[in-house]
């Protein structure tokens, strides 16, 4: 999880951006938290284009990502440190979480699939994941990527994540469903509610 990022964030609002350089990839990514769903991804494996996208369109996220990876070698790199970049730009661009609802879960059917997805923004990371997927790739991204994805996005955004497929046989189906359910539960856990002064914790931070 190492590798240092540039961080560049607008003062007034949601929206930030993260570049950072390894050996092994090259990643800039644009995230704003109350966009339109809209995004323009490139990481070299369509079909993790593809659930990138889903996630920026169902969670009503504007994403922009431009990664260069050592895809010679295999995938792994590219999509652990797309979710690492990913973390640190949902951490970045909630600052000190004042009125965020913190909570947010999902379950989401795609049809043979179904994907349950629970998110606490608390500052502290934590993964849980059940999930075995049916085939070994889809497209060109090894689904047993997927985990690490999602692995690296909670630790760097220091979110508590949980998710479980409840149901499934095409894995499509079940990789769509979770990225899915994952944007659905994000965009409630970030929201803001009026009612919440702060941060919603009794410590009064949620660092």
């Amino acid at each position: 999880m190492g590798g240092k990022a540039q961080i560049i964030k607008a003062d007034t609002d949601r929206r930030v951006q993260v570049i950072r350089k390894t050996k092994e990839t090259d990643i800039s990514l644009g995230l704003d938290l109350d966009g339109a769903g809209l995004a323009h991804i490139h990481t070299g494996i369509g079909f993790f284009d593809h659930m990138l996208e889903g996630f920026a369109r169902h969670g009503f996220f504007d994403l922009q990502a431009e990664v260069k990876g050592d895809l010679e070698v295999d995938g792994h790199h590219t999509v652990e440190d797309t979710g690492i970049v990913l973390g640190q730009a949902i951490r970045e661009a909630l600052g000190d979480k004042a009125g965020i609802r913190r909570y947010g879960s999902f379950a989401l059917p795609m049809d043979d699939a179904l994907s349950l997805c629970a998110i606490d923004l608390c500052g502290r990371p934590y993964f849980d994941y059940q999930c075995v997927f049916t085939a070994e790739r889809v497209g060109e991204l090894d689904t047993e990527l997927i985990r690490e994805f999602f692995y690296a996005v909670s630790y760097a955004a220091g979110m508590n994540l949980h998710i479980r497929m409840l149901a499934g046989v095409n894995s499509h189906h079940m990789a769509e469903a979770m990225f899915k359910s994952f944007a659905k539960a994000l965009d409630e856990a970030t929201g803001m509610d009026a009612r919440i002064k702060g941060a919603l914790s009794t410590k009064g931070s949620l660092a």
